[in-house]
């Protein structure tokens, strides 16, 4: 008789699931996404290696890599990317189950990743029942945020779910800025223009997320799972905005206004997953997505002049329809010990309608392009190997190839655009022995940044500040896009030493360089438009050339008390990366990529204390003043940007618990600058903008 035996095993910690991937992979879970009680995952992101938010503290932005922004960056959820126009800030943290970053794409992933991936899995099946309830409010210059969310957790038989609802209201008052924009004659040192642009409103909305996960366990250990994911924003902003001109050669286009904009956003996808498994160790995986998304905006604009009389009514108005499908398969089968061979193919297709008009006056200033139609069409073949070639050198090595199609149609224009990029990809870990705790990684990629929609679109952008029908300044430039762009295309490597620790720290330094070719960049020229009787200034992306970018990243993570006997067992984190940057065919200094900051770092630390069930802790996020010279005489300058955030965590039992967090401790305002050198004219628009502190708590009870 054979005799039975138990076996028990726990789940890889975060830290444990980094150290024995081939491939750079960094895994942040519940945890992390916990900790400081936030209520947008950016804020989470933000303090994470190697990773910044753009734009004003709190208010959210573009999320950056190593610097590097929109299309740099790859964004997954459960794996597959994100859809056209999604808002990180259309997430919760409570709806997600970990983050993973990965600083080199692999073969399963597509490539369109030359500063890194952000993998966001959505919260997954849990083995007992549970239900939670998460109630919080926030405090930000004198208004509430009440935010709720629901969990439930349970298992039926072979069937098990996890469903996850979240809900809240915002009003924020008052959001200002302060334009200042001075031209200057370089001649004779005159000032020519001088404004005084002071914008203050308020804004408010609501939004409800739901998502969920359904799984069901098949006979033979196969699988299915189907995760929906359901998200509603209206939002409503109203405000004033004076402009006052003290010098200037023709009047300023008007003196105050007030505008109102409203709108309106609702996503719904689903994701499935089919795995099955053969009695050889081979294993299909089968996935799809479906999705939809709505959104609408209005901005109503009345400018007045100095006597109060109306000068310019404005009225523009966006509707987008988004829908999109997508299959995915992958084969994998294990070829030995150690050694796992995987294949697969991606195919994916999305449609957009959108609707625009900018009424000037009575006048619609782009009824000329009518309604805009456009299909993207990605297709991709992978295969890759992953082998324990011994038990201190594991590889991994994949090949990739990846198509873009885009077409886009208007009654005044067609775009056609297609990109194929066939990526290599090689990931390395070497032991220095069968103990260590010492580790080094390589990886030598291939990589691309394809141009999205709207860098091909031809259908412009007008600024808000001059009507069509007048001339506009460069610094208030229109924006259209480039049917011509090609994408860019960027060979990697990246280098890493790793310690880890006993109790779960870790230590680890790392360099990387990417060399780019066909850089895309915006250029703001002067241009006849067909939608204006003057001419106007208008910023349009170009392929330039080449680029190169590298950098070190330093990473920690420890208790004190395992580097310093008898020290406090407080728990560590710091991050700090450095960068570099050189665009070839722009004069130097400051020709770095667009909007790379010299450096970013975090320092944070928390701890538990043993005479009272409380843990309290803070996180330092900096970000320096830079400059980037984006074209010959053409300049960025961002200030810089401190935020502190703190928190205490009171357990007030097993099942509850109440957290008390504040963000942005500094409240510091945030300034960028754009400069234009034209002809003799240098012209400079600082815009200075407030940011303000946010205190919330919340409660979380578990039953």
């Amino acid at each position: 008789m054979l005799q039975k035996e138990t076996v028990t095993g726990g789940r890889l910690s975060d830290t444990d699931l980094r150290r024995y991937s081939t491939a750079s992979r960094m895994v942040f879970g519940r945890e992390e996404l916990d900790r400081y009680g936030d209520t947008n995952l950016g804020d989470v992101l933000k303090r994470l290696p190697g990773i910044t938010i753009s734009g004003v503290p709190g208010r959210g932005g573009d999320i950056r890599m190593r610097g590097l922004g929109r299309g740099y960056t790859l964004i997954l959820i459960n794996g597959e990317p994100a859809p056209r126009g999604f808002s990180i800030d259309t997430l919760s943290p409570e709806q997600v189950e970990r983050i993973e970053i990965m600083r080199a794409p692999v073969a399963e992933n597509s490539a369109r990743a030359i500063a890194g991936t952000i993998n966001i899995i959505l919260r997954e099946e849990i083995a007992k029942r549970e239900n939670e309830i998460r109630a919080s409010v926030g405090y930000e210059t004198g208004a509430w945020f009440p935010n709720l969310t629901l969990q439930r957790n349970d298992r039926i038989d072979k069937f098990s779910y996890n469903i996850t609802a979240t809900t809240g209201y915002r009003h924020r008052s008052p959001s200002q800025w302060l334009r200042e924009t001075t031209a200057i004659d370089t001649r004779t040192g005159a000032t020519t223009l001088h404004q005084l642009q002071h914008d203050s409103g308020e804004n408010s909305g609501t939004a409800l997320h739901l998502n969920g996960q359904l799984n069901w366990r098949l006979d033979g250990g196969d699988n299915f799972v189907l995760t929906p994911f359901v998200s509603s924003s209206r939002g409503r902003s109203e405000g004033d905005t004076t402009l006052e001109q003290s010098s200037g050669a023709v009047p300023a286009p008007y003196a105050h206004s007030h505008w109102r904009a409203e709108s309106e956003s609702t996503t719904a996808r689903a994701f499935g997953n089919y795995r099955l498994r053969f009695k050889d160790g081979g294993r299909l995986e089968l996935k799809f997505n479906v999705g939809t998304t709505k959104i609408d905006g209005r901005i109503d604009r009345t400018q007045f002049a100095a006597n109060n009389a109306v000068a310019h009514v404005v009225a523009s108005s966006t509707g987008i329809r988004d829908t999109s499908a997508g299959q995915s398969g992958k084969f994998s089968k294990p070829l030995g010990a150690g050694h796992q061979f995987g294949a697969g193919w991606e195919i994916e297709t999305s449609r957009r309608k959108e609707t625009a008009s900018n009424i000037q006056d009575g006048f619609d200033a782009l009824a000329q392009y009518g309604d805009i139609e456009a299909k993207t069409e990605r297709g991709a073949l992978y295969v890759q190997d992953e082998w324990d070639v011994s038990p201190l050198w594991s590889m991994y090595g994949g090949l990739r190839g990846e198509t873009i199609r885009t077409a886009s149609a208007s009654s005044l224009t067609d775009v056609h655009n297609r990109s194929a990029v066939l990526s290599p990809l090689f990931h390395s870990v070497w032991k220095f022995d069968a103990e260590s705790k010492d580790q080094v990684r390589l990886a030598l990629t291939r990589s691309y940044r394809a141009p999205t929609l709207n860098n091909l679109a031809a259908v412009p952008t007008l600024n808000a500040t001059y009507s069509a029908d007048q001339p506009n300044t460069p610094t208030n430039a229109d924006s259209v896009g480039n049917p011509q762009l090609k994408p860019e295309l960027a060979w990697g490597v990246d280098m890493a030493i790793e310690h880890y620790f006993e109790a779960g720290g870790m230590l680890s330094a790392s360099v990387f360089r990417r060399s780019i070719d066909d850089l895309i960049r915006s250029i703001t020229t002067l241009e006849t438009v067909s939608y204006s009787p003057v001419q106007r200034w208008v910023s349009r992306p170009r392929n330039i050339g080449h680029a190169l970018s590298k950098g070190i990243e330093l990473e920690a993570k420890f208790r004190l008390d395992e580097l310093v006997g008898g020290a406090p067992k407080l728990n560590v984190r710091m991050n700090y990366s450095r960068f570099w940057s050189d665009v070839e065919g722009i004069s130097g200094p400051n020709n770095r990529l667009d909007q790379q900051p010299t450096w970013t770092a975090n320092f944070g630390a928390d701890y538990r204390m043993t005479s009272l069930p409380l843990s309290v802790g803070g996180n330092l996020n900096l970000t320096p003043a830079f400059v980037v010279t984006q074209a010959a005489g053409q300049e960025y300058m961002q200030g810089r940007k401190r935020v502190a955030d703190a928190y205490a965590l009171w357990r007030i039992n097993a099942a509850t618990q109440l957290r008390l967090s504040a963000a942005n401790l500094f409240g510091a305002d945030y300034l960028t600058t754009n400069r234009e050198l034209f002809a003799t004219t240098e012209q400079t628009a600082q815009t200075t903008t407030r940011s303000f502190r946010f205190y919330s708590a919340r409660l979380e009870v578990k039953f």
